[in-house]
């Protein structure tokens, strides 16, 4: 059967479950999306969680692929670098990369409604207020809320970390499913352009204060302001649980984060008003049940420290088209591909996310880790083919996560033992930075 008669439903019209509806139309299925809520589009403000995301390569090639690249980094705003703020205001700038690279902070709200429209323009049919229930997996058929039982040739679940496809596949057997929250939330806060108009920070970076529990980050956006994310743990001596007045939230931001204090006027309002959210990691197996199948959150969610959750999703969907070019029609050969290929590649920016949390509100701050950066830096510079950073690998390139992971924990067991020999600090620049590269 050609894609010309094969009809597709996808659960979720979010980011991932948009761009995939994309790629199919553009070869010729018919496509339709079904989403719980109501059109964000209509609804004013964001519709969603405003959360600001980092699009990088990964995310940028699928994004080419449909034609769209360009379009969206109109709206992007580039950060080649981290800048990290300590207790006393003092600011150090930590490059991602090399001279030219950079990741974008981009608006979630306005690039789902981009992609929503951008699916609608290629014939996609989008049905709101739709809440998944139940699914047949032989017969791709979803059943919802308002009664409606509706039937296609295969149904992708892109409906996130607590996706219903999932939901009905985890009443199967043999179904492997995990998932796991951290101790820490998250609160946003809001930066307002300066009143002269302009930014209150740096808009080309990351900004970070890292607290080793806890950290804040800041992120730009095109009208200046900054959308900051507090994030902390639930409970405990420093926690959300411990702040119960405007007085201890003044307190606590003036003894931890004083040079991000007069930039948010309304931290105390929004502390106790604002929701304060949790992390989830969800991995499961398989993500291939009959005619449906799982994608981005809903087959890997991830903490969003790597910077890599949209960019997972859409690499799924770049990868599904690739292999759609090499099948001929989506069929259970395709489906199993994509499942060998990304599951693995979906459990190891898992792990890595998780790690990056570590590294975010902690080490940023350590300078061993300052340390290791620069003789990385060194390395990929004399031997750019055999040494790429774990960060560069994940961000900059097209390796496999897998492939990244692996390598990554290669290259840091070689790195520890750098780090512990006598005086480092003052004697790393006379290395032998080509036998460090023959361990690999």
């Amino acid at each position: 059967m050609d894609s010309q008669n094969q009809k597709v439903s996808i659960l979720g019209a979010g980011l991932v479950g948009s761009l995939l509806s994309i790629f199919l139309a553009k070869k010729g299925y018919s496509v339709t999306i079904f989403e719980r809520r109501s059109d964000m589009r209509k609804a004013g403000a964001l519709g969603g969680r405003s959360i600001n995301l980092a699009l990088s390569r990964r995310g940028l090639k699928a994004l080419d692929a449909v034609g769209l690249k360009e379009k969206v980094q109109e709206s992007c705003i580039p950060m080649p670098g981290r800048m990290i703020h300590d207790l006393e205001g003092n600011l150090g700038f930590q490059p991602y990369g090399k001279e030219g690279q950079f990741i974008n902070s981009v608006s979630r709200g306005g690039l789902n409604e981009l992609l929503m429209s951008e699916a609608e323009a290629h014939g996609v049919e989008i049905r709101f207020d739709h809440k998944c229930e139940e699914v047949d997996f032989d017969t791709a058929t979803a059943h919802f809320e308002n009664g409606k039982k509706i039937s296609a040739d295969f149904l992708f679940g892109a409906d996130g970390a607590f996706s219903a496809l999932r939901s009905a596949m985890q009443k199967t057997d043999r179904f492997n499913y995990a998932q796991e929250y951290i101790s820490a939330g998250y609160k946003e806060l809001t930066m307002p352009p300066m009143a002269n108009g302009d930014f209150a920070l740096d808009p080309n970076a990351l900004h970070i204060w890292p607290r080793g529990e806890y950290m804040l980050i800041a992120l730009p956006n095109l009208d200046k302001s900054f959308t900051c994310t507090l994030f902390f743990p639930f409970e405990g001596k420093i926690s959300f649980e411990a702040i119960k007045t405007e007085e201890d939230v003044q307190q606590f931001f003036e003894s931890k984060f004083k040079d991000a204090l007069p930039f948010l006027p309304e931290l105390k309002t929004e502390f106790f008003e604002n929701p304060t959210s949790s992390l989830i990691t969800v991995r499961c197996k398989p993500w291939v049940k009959g005619n449906t199948a799982l994608i981005g959150d809903a087959a890997h969610a991830l903490v969003p420290f790597y910077g890599q959750g949209m960019n997972a999703g859409f690499e799924d969907c770049f990868v599904f088209n690739e292999l759609l070019e090499k099948h001929g029609a989506i069929n259970p050969a395709l489906l199993a591909e994509y499942e060998a290929l990304r599951i693995p590649d979906g459990n190891a920016i898992a792990d890595l996310a998780l790690y990056n949390f570590i590294e975010m509100r902690d080490k940023v701050a350590d300078p061993m880790f300052v340390l290791q950066k620069k003789i990385e830096k060194r390395l990929n510079e004399l031997f750019p083919e055999k040494w790429v950073p774990l960060y560069t690998m994940v961000t900059f390139s097209d390796f496999r996560y897998s492939e990244a992971h692996a390598l990554g924990k290669k290259q840091q067991a070689i790195m520890d033992q750098v780090l512990a020999q006598p005086n480092i600090e003052e004697l790393w620049e006379g290395l032998d930075f080509e036998g460090i590269v023959r361990k690999l």
